[in-house]
């Protein structure tokens, strides 16, 4: 069954923005950590940022300063704000919904393609 569901993905220029959606069961939203992860071909996945329930955000040192996460109680849904995006931004980007103890302890989306380029 589907927990997570990404959306935003797309085209775009060197410097450009993009904002990233992923919509996320109730109970899954209310108790687990957010955040997102990308794979560029040819590499492992990576960390890029996440937000705890209470709020608290981390970022990647790679996006710190460009990339904005958020999420909206009301409409269960973590967004990604990417600005001055870089072509080496280039990737597959997961949803992903993460607890400490509970089972299972990590929830993915399908992922969305974000391509940066002239």
């Amino acid at each position: 069954q589907t927990q997570l569901v990404e959306s935003g993905g797309g085209l775009v220029q060197p410097g450009g923005s993009l904002r990233l959606s992923c919509a996320a069961s109730v109970s899954i939203f209310s108790a687990y950590a957010m955040g997102w992860y990308r794979q560029a071909p040819g590499k492992q996945r990576e960390f890029v940022a996440t937000i705890s329930s209470g709020g608290l955000t981390t970022y990647a040192a790679s996006v710190k300063g460009r990339f904005t996460i958020s999420r909206d109680s009301a409409k269960n849904t973590v967004y990604l704000q990417m600005n001055s995006l870089k072509p080496e931004d280039t990737a597959v980007y997961y949803c992903n919904a993460k607890h400490v103890w509970r089972s299972p302890s990590n929830y993915w989306g399908q992922g969305t393609q974000v391509t940066v380029s002239a």
